[in-house]
């Protein structure tokens, strides 16, 4: 849950889990399951256009979409419908199909249509030839009934809240209760938006693409909503790849908490770039002396935010922060994200940045356009709809301001956010389900790829992501940093990813392989 944060949207947003369910039957409750049956089910789609891109944005010419309709509700599935919208690339040869795979890049609240062009990039033919790519917005997101809570200005660095100066949670507190109460005008409708639900949408598609068994691709927590997919529909799962993952038993609070941790084992990287420039950035020459260079900046910034040259732009400690736990998240960013650091000194310090410093900053910090008909807000909506439908919070406002204390003294370069309050502590509505139990039951068809140094979903959720699955899934580990583990340098990993998809091979015991160091 990660990729929830696009480098380029920090400042229009950014980051990213239903009231009664009955008795439970494998994680399912008893009326939904038998709801999964019932009412109208589509068995086919009509491919045709897609939606109009969001501006700026490339799109595969072989991608075609369709749409299908599934319950608002899955416990009256003769009641209200919404739209999936969904995508395909017909990769596959004839004669070699072997089935559909389908796409997720997480998030929560990431658009996945196009996902497909973005992975016919990558794949080698032997998946390529084997598979049929297929994508889809999430009910909510996108082109798939988005919803909207109208949260105006309202940026996903206010809804992972970095505390203010000195770790005051104060203001956290007063954006989040703003928000909460703000999201309860349409409570009534987004409580169904959650993951449970989102995985049901998944076995429609399946039976809408005619397919007895539908394979997966999940990235971040995208890789929470397939393994919560095999769990609901075990003998609907075919081979499944979750990279960059979740913890099934921290959701969802506990799995931010995890990113204290995370953001140790990853900022080194970064660190290092910068010290082997300290003649042009002079942030420090070692690994230490950028990290407390850093810190320090940041404080600075808290009490003090920095202008942007000729922008409205105030470059704030919480930005600062924001802006490199996303860019962590990528290999190819470290050297940018350490001109944007430069930057961010410079201006502080009250000195012009040069040019180039100044063109890093106006790409990383530019806005992107939403797609048309795709709401300013989607992305934070459905970060919430997720996060706070899928499980309850404390409402206790004392215990978020003990924790972030605690944690801001632990873990300085998270500076207490993971642990800092979120509107889900004032929210309206009540999940309308328990949490679904991901279990060992079923076949063993999962592989899992995570990173040792993956700030993001870092290693301790890879392994709890191991012990929830257990004998179904096999275990790829990568001595490597940064939030993706395949086509990133590790030959390893790509390797046993295709044979994987291609011929269903699964190491047999936990596998270690070397990754190149940034």
């Amino acid at each position: 849950m990660g990729n929830t944060i696009r480098v380029r949207v920090v400042v229009a947003g950014a980051l990213t889990a239903v009231a009664a369910a009955g008795a439970v039957i494998g994680g399912q409750p008893a009326g939904a399951r038998a709801a999964a049956t019932a009412g109208h089910v589509q068995t086919s789609i009509k491919w045709g256009e897609c939606p109009e891109p969001a501006p700026g944005a490339e799109r595969d010419p072989r991608q075609t979409c369709g749409t299908v309709k599934v319950p608002l509700d899955y416990r009256r599935p003769g009641g209200e419908t919404i739209t999936v919208a969904v995508s395909r690339i017909a990769t596959a040869k004839h004669g070699r199909k072997r089935g559909d795979l389908l796409l997720n890049p997480g998030g929560p609240g990431l658009q996945g249509l196009d996902m497909p062009g973005q992975m016919a990039l990558t794949l080698p033919k032997g998946v390529l030839d084997s598979y049929d790519l297929i994508g889809f917005d999430v009910r909510g997101v996108g082109h798939s009934t988005p919803m909207s809570c109208g949260l105006s200005g309202t940026s996903l660095l206010t809804i992972f809240p970095y505390p203010g100066a000195g770790g005051s949670i104060e203001g956290n507190v007063t954006t989040a209760r703003a928000v909460a109460r703000q999201c309860a005008t349409i409570g009534d409708r987004l409580r169904f938006f959650n993951s449970a639900n989102t995985a049901r949408d998944m076995d429609r598609i399946r039976q809408a693409l005619g397919a007895r068994k539908i394979s997966y691709w999940g990235q971040s927590f995208g890789t929470y909503l397939g393994a919560v997919y095999a769990s609901l529909f075990p003998r609907n799962a075919d081979r499944m790849v979750l990279e960059g993952n979740v913890d099934p038993g921290k959701v969802w609070a506990k799995m931010l908490n995890t990113w204290n941790q995370g953001m140790n084992d990853r900022f080194p990287d970064a660190a290092r770039v910068a010290a082997a420039d300290d003649a042009g950035l002079g942030l420090g020459g070692t690994v230490s002396e950028v990290t407390d260079t850093f810190l320090a900046l940041a404080d600075r910034l808290d009490r003090k935010p920095a202008m942007m040259p000729d922008t409205p732009v105030a470059v704030s400690g919480a930005l600062l922060r924001g802006v490199t736990y996303q860019m962590l998240q990528r290999n190819e960013m470290l050297a940018p994200l350490t001109r944007f650091w430069k930057a961010a000194a410079d201006l502080s310090a009250g000195k012009v940045p040069a040019d180039a410093d100044v063109a890093v900053l106006r790409r990383i910090l530019a806005d992107t356009p939403a797609a048309k008909g795709v709401p300013a807000d989607n992305q934070a909506t459905m970060v919430l709809a997720m996060l706070c439908g899928d499980t309850t919070w404390s409402r206790d406002v004392g215990s978020y301001a003990d924790a972030t204390a605690a944690a801001r003294a632990k873990y300085p370069l998270s500076a207490g956010m993971p642990d800092n309050i979120l509107p889900c502590a004032f929210w309206s509505q009540k999940p309308i389900e328990p949490v679904v139990k991901i279990t060992s039951h079923g076949p063993r068809n999962i592989l899992i790829l995570q990173n040792r140094r993956d700030n993001a979903t870092p290693w301790a959720a890879g392994r709890g992501m191991r012990r929830a699955l257990g004998d179904r899934a096999g275990f790829l580990g990568v001595e490597h940093g940064g939030h993706f583990v395949y086509g990133t340098g590790s030959t390893c990993a790509d390797k046993a990813t295709a044979a994987f998809l291609i011929k269903g091979t699964l190491p047999a015991e936990d596998v270690t392989c070397d990754g190149p160091r940034p």
